[in-house]
């Protein structure tokens, strides 16, 4: 079963045709910005993630401990 992805999708030209829109639209100072907020939002991301993991392991050795004693 072969899944398609968006960017599977999109060829050399359309990628090219899509920054040079993002790039009239927002500019040439504007784009560090929106990556430096695009940076700090997938970090967060990581860190929710990672501690959302983190307590899910907690919770199940505490579960563990519980029913050994």
């Amino acid at each position: 079963m072969i899944q398609p992805t968006f960017l599977g999708m999109l060829g050399t030209n359309e990628i090219i045709i899509i920054l040079v829109i993002v790039l009239l639209l927002f500019g040439g100072r504007k784009i560090p910005e929106l990556m430096r907020g695009l940076g700090k939002g997938v970090r967060e991301f990581n860190d929710a993630k990672s501690n959302v993991k983190k307590e899910i392991e907690e919770s199940a050795s505490d579960v563990k401990n519980s029913v050994k004693e």
